[in-house]
């Protein structure tokens, strides 16, 4: 592993940065300490600072020379509404809020390059370092393009990276074309007509039909969708009645779609539409169908990928470089950006749990789980790869 000597020796303080952030946890759009210390470390070791875009986000902005390319590298700061189990030291100390997904680590990665680039200017250009607020369901990714971000810095390619519990410490992964899934709720309303339950003639019954409406809308994946495009349908909750001697007015069904390609979306929102509106019509009920789109499929760009993929194996070696893993069907909203720009985003892996401090809850060290904690041996490393692939991609000709 190839680690840069002068980040390697600022590791003890960015883990200082990332266990005070840990400490702290702020929700979407409320990453107002956690944004001032992004703002007051980039400001100290020199390098210029707006902040503003997408309410608490902060791009840094780091010149050399009078090279026209830019890059841009992309850090989440925000937390989760959730308590911490961990009782060690630097667990949170906001109730029901919690570092549960790792980004007080992205940012400190971030932060770690962002002090080695101000302080050795090897490349031939502008690298901005973007602190996002809000990727826990805010859409933060989007607010700071609409914003202005890309307008008012444009940047010739941008790239993200997250922590992946599971995958062993020193390895990372990525893949070319879709990667994350798009995120998509919905919430499905029966509207029939209630009754004693020992008179259900006299009904139209919300519950069976909101149980015919779900079993038929698990046919949509296995027989509208083509099987090499990958999706899912999950209904994860079903609300109806309050008493067992009465048939309700209303039912409601409640879940999430994932795809990896907006027309398999479309054609999943359609034929959920058209299901639970003619299932309703043949039960005599009505229905109020609602569909959101949150956020879209993360599909990372070929060349910037195989860009990545090639800084990487310069750092671990292609041993520990899985370029093509396997996609999730969890969601990011890094997706937005590379909607608007090329660029690429990498898992670096987060290891099994055992570097956990004395004091972790019981639980396993996974993404958006009350016991994790995101490994600090990764710092050293997660920084090297963001200034490797800076100096790389603005290499001066």
């Amino acid at each position: 592993m190839k680690l840069i000597d002068p980040i390697t020796r600022f590791h003890a303080e960015l883990q200082k940065i990332r266990r005070d952030i840990h400490a702290h946890p702020e929700l979407s759009y409320e990453e107002q300490r956690t944004s001032d210390v992004v703002a007051q470390k980039l400001t100290e070791w020199g390098i210029p600072v707006v902040r503003g875009l997408g309410v608490t986000g902060v791009v840094g902005i780091i010149k050399s020379g009078d090279g026209p390319r830019a890059i841009g590298l992309r850090a989440d700061m925000d937390a989760l509404p959730m308590p911490e189990l961990n009782t060690f030291p630097h667990a949170s100390k906001n109730a029901g809020k919690m570092h549960a997904c790792g980004h007080d680590g992205h940012t400190a990665m971030l932060l770690g390059a962002a002090h080695h680039l101000s302080q050795h200017r090897d490349f031939n250009g502008t690298v901005y370092v973007i602190f996002q607020p809000a990727e826990e369901g805010g859409r933060g990714a989007e607010r700071m393009i609409q914003d202005g971000l890309f307008e008012q810095y444009p940047m010739d390619a941008v790239f993200g990276m997250h922590n992946w519990p599971g995958m062993k410490a020193g390895t990372f992964g990525v893949t070319p074309g879709p990667m994350m899934a798009s995120s998509n709720e919905f919430e499905v309303i029966v509207k029939g007509k209630g009754s004693h339950a020992a008179q259900p003639h006299k009904s139209i019954d919300p519950v069976m039909t909101a149980v015919q409406i779900a079993q038929s809308w698990q046919t949509i994946v296995s027989r509208n969708a083509n099987p090499n495009d990958p999706a899912v349908l999950s209904i994860t909750q079903i609300h109806a009645g309050s008493a067992t001697n009465v048939i309700p007015d209303n039912a409601s069904l409640i879940g999430t779609v994932r795809t990896f390609s907006t027309p398999v979306l479309d054609l999943i929102e359609r034929r959920m539409r058209e299901i639970a509106q003619h299932t309703a019509a043949a039960f005599d009920a009505e229905v109020d169908f609602n569909f959101q789109r949150n956020y879209p499929p993360l599909i990372n760009h070929a060349k910037e990928t195989a860009f990545a993929v090639e800084v990487l194996q310069g750092i671990v070696g292609a041993d520990n470089v899985d370029a093509a893993v396997e996609p999730t069907m969890g969601a990011e909203d890094f997706a937005f950006m590379l909607q608007h720009k090329p660029g690429c985003y990498v898992f670096i892996g987060n290891g099994e749990g055992g570097h956990r401090d004395s004091g972790h809850g019981l639980g396993p060290c996974n993404l958006h789980n009350p016991s994790y904690d995101f490994n600090d041996d990764l710092l050293p490393l997660g920084a090297t790869y963001w200034v490797r692939l800076a100096e790389a991609f603005l290499k001066p000709q």
